[in-house]
């Protein structure tokens, strides 16, 4: 039993030797001299004869042997053998990488912060003012970091006017570093934070720098605490084999929504499907074919858990605003608006600061990616599933 089963294993060994040569013969079969395709084709018979006519062991592997003497004889060698196999194992991993970021989940960064206190969207505060602020240090700053918190400190070394402030360089995903000129003196920031989505979304606002504004030696010019907004894999398989439901966080493509960047992607709770009819209520809740949505309805818990004595306020949960200024598209329609077939309404959770179908409508179904599905950056009370999806 033992024989047999090493037998066996002989075998596989000069098939796969065979197989093996083969393809680098097909490979460099333009390049090799008649004599040397001639020498490989016939050890190549040779050992599959070996193989099928069940000879012993031994004999095989003898003529194994002979046939990585022909091999090694008569293939050219690849340049760069080993630089070679790892750019094959690198391409392979990108493939898989991609693959998995189109049929399953895609990475996405919250660009905005219409959908807070849901999901965070970039924030900062600008520290310029506050002399007795100290950044903070050891275990606590490492925490702070965790949690996506990051602060950006440039002090004046000379005095002069701010003459220019460089984007951030980047590669792929990450910034490198970023570059303002302050009186004639260059002042690199290293890995500076992302900043967020237009209009905020540059150093320049978030820091209120303005150009020439003069500075002294030992004066800040940048003291900026920044926190990052979440990062969260979208789910693009779902809903290959349901459709959207309401209350949904989903990320759709802007393309051929009008008043929108053409080519973004933005993350909204889904409020609306094709055929309802939308109402805003003066209470700040929607009407859906005459019901009001509330506190009851699924995945609407957190939006209308708001106190209706108090005014809405910024990043809290104060339902659907329905002024003019933030509402225009239902301006003049109090009997509401129809969604069309195959489209959707999408709202923000951040009513005050979300631009979103108050102000510009429907847009096909087709343009979602897909729905959120997991925070993995940073480390906060929303990692995982800890947010209200």
């Amino acid at each position: 039993m033992m024989s047999q089963w090493f037998f066996s294993k002989t075998v596989r060994q000069a098939t796969a030797m065979r197989q093996h040569v083969e393809k680098h013969l097909n490979h460099q079969r333009d390049i090799l001299s008649p004599q040397a395709v001639a020498g490989l084709e016939g050890a190549i018979a040779d050992l599959k004869k070996a193989v099928n006519g069940g000879t012993d062991k031994e004999a095989i592997e003898k003529e194994m042997e002979k046939f990585e003497t022909v091999a090694n004889k008569w293939l050219k060698p690849y340049p760069n053998a080993a630089w070679r196999e790892n750019i094959e194992v690198l391409l392979v991993a990108l493939a898989v990488a991609m693959g998995i970021r189109t049929f399953f989940l895609q990475p996405f960064k919250i660009p905005t912060g219409s959908m807070q206190p849901t999901l965070n969207g970039v924030t900062s505060e600008n520290l310029i003012n506050q002399p007795g602020f100290h950044m903070p240090t050891g275990w606590e700053r490492i925490r702070q970091w965790f949690e996506g918190v990051s602060y950006v400190h440039v002090v004046a070394q000379n005095d002069g006017p701010l003459e220019s402030v460089q984007p951030p360089l980047r590669f792929l995903i990450f910034n490198i570093k970023q570059t303002l000129v302050v009186g004639g003196q260059s002042y690199t920031i290293w890995f500076p934070p992302d900043y967020g989505a237009p209009p905020a979304g540059t150093l320049e606002y978030r820091a209120e720098l303005r150009p020439g504004q003069e500075y002294h030696k030992g004066q800040d010019i940048v003291f900026l605490k920044v926190e990052a907004g979440d990062h969260l894999f979208v789910d693009r398989l779902t809903y290959n084999f349901r459709p959207p439901t309401r209350g949904e966080i989903i990320v759709f493509a802007t393309q051929g929504i009008e008043g929108l960047p053409q080519d973004q992607f933005y993350i909204k709770r889904l409020v609306a499907l094709g055929g309802e009819r939308v109402q805003l209520g003066s209470d700040r809740h929607l009407i859906i074919n005459g019901r009001r949505l509330d506190a009851s309805t699924p995945h609407f818990e957190k939006v209308y858990s708001f106190n209706p004595n108090e005014p809405p306020q910024v990043n809290h949960y104060s339902g659907h605003v329905n002024t003019p200024f933030l509402a225009p598209y239902f301006l003049g329609k109090p009997d509401g608006v129809v969604v069309p077939k195959d489209h959707f309404m999408v709202m923000g959770d951040n009513t005050m600061d979300s631009l979103d179908s108050r102000a510009w409508g429907d847009f096909p179904a087709s343009n979602v990616i897909g729905k959120s599905f997991f925070v993995y950056w940073p480390i906060t009370d929303r990692f995982g599933w800890g947010y209200h999806r």
